[in-house]
């Protein structure tokens, strides 16, 4: 028996979204995409020729208003989600949009309400999750197999700054470490962030410290649970893009992430050397492409998602909190952003 695909609109074509056009008109067989909408049209055109993708637009409202399509993929600057999630709700699209989801508590809250009162699906992109190294940790602490969680970690480093002028004000929160943010709530399942203290400077780039820039922090987290959760990154790792993420909790503990795309490693006259993987889309290959099987399948069927609009307010949460402490040198408690 076949399935009839899932039909999508991708909006914004740049480098993630122009993987994420690859998987759903290469990948994924239960998903077709039609359109590819971009403000820079020949962008889009471009990738729509390169993947066979029949229309390619300037207007992402000329995709929400297409009948035949029944969901979209948002990858725009981050500034954009908001809007854009509202509006393709209010077309009865399903979305999936890139992390950041917003950028203020009261933006998300918006696209979660718009969402769910065109009931369709909101699903944000938090590839982790999808990750068969990640998901298999994940899984042994919901089972118990570590005890009660205590301390938790997770990190990302990035393999060069290429450029520090393309890296926006809080980058390093908002889009970097929000995926940190993201996993440590997902390995603390049921609990709560309660309390962030964070640090930040230019370390990779002093030179541009002056100029606002933020390539390196360690954020603290406590949990309602007692648990307590460290997440860091740099925008400098000279070997490699590293990921890592680690539960230690009363009864044993779960370590997640590989820099290495295999296990085999040189042994000779200069010592010890293993490759290491360099991008984003080849050591999530398998996983952004998982979210996205996922995602359309949910769309289909209805069934419930795993990675919601909620859960990328409460990572959202503790991004915004850590600005806040960062600005402020103090501790700050989640519930005090409820309130402004």
């Amino acid at each position: 028996m076949t399935t009839t695909p899932v039909t999508f609109g991708l909006i914004g074509a740049g480098a993630i979204g122009a993987f994420h056009a690859e998987s759903l008109a290469r990948r994924i067989p239960e998903a077709r995409l039609a359109a590819v909408a971009d403000p820079r049209l020949e962008a889009a055109k471009l990738l729509a020729t390169s993947l066979d993708v029949p229309r390619a637009t300037s207007d992402p409202f000329e995709v929400f208003a297409d009948p035949d399509i029944d969901a979209v993929v948002i990858t725009t600057p981050p500034q954009f989600h908001t809007d854009l999630i509202e509006a393709a709700a209010e077309t009865g699209k399903a979305v999936f949009c890139e992390k950041p989801m917003a950028l203020t508590l009261a933006d998300a809250d918006r696209a979660i309400t718009a969402t769910a009162k065109a009931g369709v699906a909101l699903q944000v992109g938090f590839n982790r999750r999808y990750d068969g190294g990640f998901r298999a940790g994940h899984d042994l602490v919901t089972s118990g197999g570590i005890g009660r969680p205590q301390l938790l970690r997770s990190l990302t480093r990035d393999p060069e700054l290429s450029d520090p002028a393309r890296v926006p004000a809080w980058g390093i929160f908002l889009e970097t470490l929000i995926h940190d943010f993201d996993t440590l709530n997902w390995l603390n399942p049921g609990a709560r962030a309660t309390e962030v203290y964070a640090t930040a400077d230019a370390l990779v780039r002093p030179d541009w410290r002056d100029r606002g820039l933020l390539d390196t922090a360690l954020v603290h987290v406590r949990y309602d649970n007692g648990a307590m959760a460290t997440a860091e990154a740099s925008f400098q790792a000279v070997y490699g893009y590293d990921v890592r993420g680690e539960v230690f909790g009363s009864e044993g503990m779960a370590t997640m992430g590989d820099i290495r795309p295999s296990t085999m490693t040189a042994y000779g006259a200069h010592g010890v050397r293993s490759d290491s993987v360099r991008r984003n889309v080849d050591l999530f290959h398998d996983a952004y492409t998982a979210q996205l099987t996922e995602f359309a399948r949910c769309v289909r069927s209805g069934t419930p998602l795993q990675t919601t609009g909620e859960d990328a307010r409460f990572a959202l949460a503790i991004a915004l909190a850590a600005i806040q402490s960062v600005r402020t040198g103090q501790t700050v408690r989640l519930d005090s952003l409820e309130q402004q």
